[in-house]
């Protein structure tokens, strides 16, 4: 059997974890031959592929990005795209795929599946807001990277007696932010999924300013207030119809500053959560998803995600996976207010 490999939508750490599981695996036990297709959809989609052997795994375990590339092509907004996919496969006598990426590239697998290819899917996603998932692979080296920084600025936010704002990602579920928020000790945590009340935020920033402490507030990119919606760096959309999210945090500082008097300042993390090398658990969970989507692919069992569900790794329908987003409940944001101010 050959199979095709691709990675698609933003890049992340632990892909090229998953990539090496697979061809080792694959070609160890079962004999099966890879090929990689460069850039996400755009690959089957133009026929770009490369050679990807055990050799060609070897050495990429620690390395952040994706050996395979990346993109946000979307082959089913293009004319004829899911039939020049089809043909593609069949020319480069690839008879099965496996797709790692997060919500629009695994939905695009699974229109795929719906349309006769033999296709299995790894969930990606640096947001964690996969459903049918407990985690995925990126978020836990995110959080670090996020809890770092922030551990950072509470020593120059202390010497300067300002208030201090770290923005990190999160478009529609903040879990970085409450993750990375509540490990670091920082007084407010502004997330999507609870539009904020900027009367309040600024009564925390006084309080803590009371207590001879200076604040620091974490916010995810997609939060936003209560009566307004999120800022937006550009109107452009991508592929997939999203917006290009940005601009929260400089908002936040301004109104802190004009409403309190206290100097704000923010930190726009942005790629920098996604770059560098992988830590130990999204090594070992990457790995752990890429020695089950073989055994998928083995078994022939199509149209189906792998996924987390306590310690196990157990397989889901795409479905599942993508007909609706993991947002953060109100019961564990609620967990980190009792921390505010």
């Amino acid at each position: 059997m050959r199979v095709g490999v691709l990675t698609g939508g933003g890049d992340c750490p632990g892909l090229n974890a998953v990539i090496r599981a697979v061809v080792r695996k694959g070609v160890q036990e079962y004999g099966y031959e890879f090929v990689g297709f460069r850039d996400g959809w755009r690959g089957p989609l133009e026929g770009d592929t490369i050679p990807l052997d055990v050799q060609a795994v070897r050495g990429i375990l620690p390395r952040g990005g994706t050996i395979l590339g990346s993109s946000r092509t979307n082959p089913i907004k293009i004319e004829g795209g899911v039939e020049r996919i089809k043909d593609n496969l069949a020319g480069l006598g690839v008879d099965a795929l496996i797709a790692i990426g997060g919500e629009d590239t695994l939905g695009v697998a699974r229109q795929l599946h719906d349309r006769g290819v033999k296709v299995v899917g790894v969930p990606k996603t640096i947001d964690n807001d996969l459903n049918a998932t407990d985690y995925t692979f990126g978020f836990d080296t995110a959080v670090n990277i996020a809890m770092e920084a922030i551990d950072r600025l509470h020593t120059t936010a202390e010497s300067h007696h300002r208030a201090l704002i770290c923005e990190v990602m999160g478009r529609h579920a903040g879990w970085i932010a409450l993750h990375a928020g509540m490990a670091s000790g920082a007084n407010v945590i502004l997330i999507p999924e609870r539009p904020f009340d900027i009367e309040k935020v600024c009564g925390y920033v006084e309080s803590r300013f009371k207590t001879k402490y200076a604040p620091i507030i974490v916010v995810a990119e997609g939060a936003h207030p209560a009566d307004g919606q999120m800022d937006v760096q550009t109107q452009e959309l991508d592929a997939f119809g999203h917006v290009r999210l940005g601009g929260i945090g400089e908002r936040l500082a301004a109104e802190i500053e004009k409403r309190t008097g206290k100097e704000a300042r923010t930190t726009v993390l942005g790629h920098i959560q996604r770059g560098g090398t992988p830590t130990a658990f999204d090594r070992v969970l990457a790995t752990r998803f890429g020695l089950h989507a073989i055994d998928a692919v083995h078994d022939g069992d199509w149209g189906k995600m792998v996924g987390l569900s306590g310690t196990d790794i157990v397989r889901v329908d795409l479905s599942a996976a993508t007909d609706q987003l993991k947002t953060v409940p109100a019961e564990r944001y609620s967990e980190s207010e009792v921390f505010f101010g």
